[in-house]
């Protein structure tokens, strides 16, 4: 499937490689069986996650996935095949294999996981050596009553933002839609598309349905956004030598023009798509919870009932 980080990733923040920090946050990328696999990892105790700290004995497991060592188009080849030697930390013809974190360390000809170790080499389920790219758009609006006045939380009087949701159909929670970055796409190109496929069932439209889409989502998605955050993602398909990157942009509809005549229609890897209201109680994995955070406090919009200091993840 060429879904994005899916229900797997775990936020990282963006100051996480402070070596101190590392194996604070590099969970995901440790557990066992590897998805999709019975394949073990390689223990790695917390104290030695870090490529800094010295481990002569480590012996991490081999692995790369059918899927991917059947060459799709998403996929590299094997690193030692003839005729391929790619540019790992620049844009190599149509992939991009930089990095949104900065300059990572290539041993052997294999790029290492700058995030530490994960007691698996090789690719697992990821098609590229190094990062794979992917890309989650977050559409807002305000939620509003029958005559169009905005809806104030009853408790803290502040405004309730909604977000389109999906649905996964691989593991039933509720996400932001996104997907990998295609090659040669560049990231704005790919969240109005997986918003499209995954929101608006577009892969199904008639070319006239579709163009009509595509006039009303212009508006939307060639206004101001918001980056929301940028880099490494902590993945349990994440191994030494490949790993997840995400780019979540805020695109917020102010008025509602333009969504509320939106038709919403779950299509490619979601099984269901709707208006969410936004608050803490929402039950979505680690990450997608902390990017819709940071949503409602750019628009200073409802989050939590409880007056408490505000804690950060």
């Amino acid at each position: 499937s060429n879904s994005s980080a899916s229900c797997w990733s775990h936020l990282h923040p963006v100051n996480m490689f402070n070596s101190y920090d590392v194996k604070f946050y590099h969970s995901k990328a440790l557990t066992s069986p590897y998805p999709g696999s019975q394949v073990e990892r390689s223990q790695v105790p917390e104290d030695k996650v870090g490529w800094l700290t010295e481990w002569k004995d480590y012996n991490p497991v081999e692995y790369t996935a059918k899927s991917v060592l059947a060459g799709p188009n998403w996929a590299d080849p094997q690193i030692n095949d003839k005729g391929f030697s790619p540019k790992f930390n620049e844009r190599d013809g149509e992939v991009e294999r930089k990095s949104l974190n900065g300059l990572y360390l290539v041993e052997n000809g294999r790029p290492r996981n700058p995030a530490g170790r994960t007691g698996l080499t090789g690719r697992g389920l990821l098609g590229r050596w190094g990062p794979n790219h992917a890309a989650d758009p977050v559409v807002t609006r305000w939620k509003r009553d029958g005559s169009g006045n905005k809806v104030a939380h009853p408790v803290t009087g502040k405004n309730i933002l909604q977000f389109v949701a999906i649905k996964r159909r691989d593991c039933g929670e509720w996400a932001i839609p996104g997907g990998m970055v295609d090659p040669g796409e560049k990231i704005s190109a790919t969240l109005r598309r997986e918003f499209e496929e995954e929101a608006l069932n577009s892969l199904q439209k008639s070319p006239e349905e579709k163009a009509k889409l595509e006039k009303q989502l212009q508006k939307l998605f060639s206004q101001e956004h918001f980056v929301v955050y940028r880099g490494y993602v902590d993945d349990p398909r994440n191994t030494d030598n490949a790993w997840m990157e995400t780019e979540a942009v805020n695109y917020h509809d102010e008025t509602g023009e333009t969504m509320d005549n939106l038709p919403l229609q779950a299509g490619d890897d979601a099984g269901a798509v709707k208006w969410v209201d936004i608050s803490e109680k929402l039950e979505l994995y680690a990450s997608h919870s902390y990017f819709i955070k940071l949503v409602t406090e750019k628009w200073g919009a409802h989050w939590s009932e409880d007056p408490g200091p505000e804690c950060h993840e």
